[in-house]
């Protein structure tokens, strides 16, 4: 089941694990994400992006909260990636964080799948400006 999980850290109200899914990692946050986890985020994916991983692919189906610190960590780490030729791609947001993503206009600056396997299944970033 944790077959190419890549390492995991955890706190008491953010877990975040990484694994390796072809050309992506594949990052999964559950939990809350805010200005106290932040960083529980944060160092795993500029840890992806140091290791050549260029494609992040943020599973957050079970992120639960995320405020203006987790949204300004995830634009960080897409900034970072477009730098380095990827992208960072969003899936299976719930609806109270997809709300954060509207709200802000930050979804029309990341590729938002419905789901993590349309996620994976995407191009790689070529079609990205055209959403």
């Amino acid at each position: 089941m944790d077959r190419g999980t890549v390492g995991s850290a955890q706190s008491g109200r953010l877990l975040v694990e990484v694994r390796e899914a072809g050309s992506s990692a594949v990052v999964t946050p559950a939990g809350e994400l805010d200005h106290h986890t932040a960083d529980l985020l944060r160092e795993p994916l500029e840890g992806c992006l140091a290791k050549g991983f260029s494609r992040l692919v943020v599973d957050c189906s079970r992120l639960e909260f995320c405020d203006s610190t987790g949204l300004n960590v995830l634009l960080g780490a897409r900034l970072k990636a477009e730098a380095a030729g990827g992208g960072v791609h969003l899936a299976g947001m719930l609806p109270v964080v997809s709300r954060v993503f509207e709200i802000t206009g930050a979804d029309a600056v990341f590729t938002v799948h419905d789901t993590l396997e349309a996620a994976l299944a995407g191009e790689p970033d070529e079609a990205d400006e055209s959403g």
